[in-house]
């Protein structure tokens, strides 16, 4: 039960994107079509989860350890660098297509505030480790319903009625603040 309420809390009463504004590069650059969205959601639940497992095991069996956790900063950032990496190697192998739609916005996994945020809450949280993979995930996926609702929202008001100096940016972001605002009605949930 308590791994269900770490998820529900994380992925949609605390959502990375609409309660601590992480993400919000990616969020604004990738949400103009559905497609580009889902395909960043599932790379950066690939990218949280895996981060997630390795960041916990390298703090916890090498930095404290040796008595160098001031250089767990240094550590997830090198290995998040690994490991978008290692997706946009898989990625172009396996599915050039994917690699091609997510274009630019692939390395920009790297430089995802809620990557990094993940691993040092996971830490600072001081969650065992099956506690760390249930956040790394819930969070992804509260990052990918984000997105990918967020896309379709833009995708409706790229056809609707919008007065000229709301078009692009400023709508999106004025949509944003509207599911922030109803995010926040969830504060009290868990």
């Amino acid at each position: 039960m308590k791994l269900f309420e770490l998820f529900i809390s994380l992925a949609f009463v605390n959502n990375v994107v609409l309660s601590k504004f992480y993400a919000i590069c990616p969020l604004m650059g990738v949400s103009k079509k559905p497609k580009n969205a889902l395909n960043m959601g599932l790379a950066v639940i690939f990218v949280i989860v895996i981060a997630s497992i390795v960041t916990w095991l390298l703090y916890y069996y090498v930095l404290v350890p040796l008595d160098i956790i001031y250089m767990d900063l240094i550590t997830f950032i090198l290995v998040i660098a690994s490991l978008v990496q290692f997706l946009e190697m898989l990625l172009k192998k396996t599915s050039p297509e994917v690699y091609k739609a997510m274009g630019v916005y692939l390395p920009l996994i790297t430089t995802n505030c809620a990557v990094l945020g993940v691993a040092l809450d996971n830490i600072t949280a001081g969650y065992n480790l099956i506690e760390a993979i249930v956040a790394g995930f819930a969070v992804s996926f509260g990052f990918l319903a984000v997105i990918y609702i967020f896309a379709l929202i833009r995708e409706r008001l790229d056809y609707s009625d919008v007065p000229e100096a709301f078009r692009g940016a400023p709508i999106a972001l004025i949509s944003a603040g509207i599911m922030a605002c109803a995010i926040c009605g969830l504060a009290g949930l868990i």
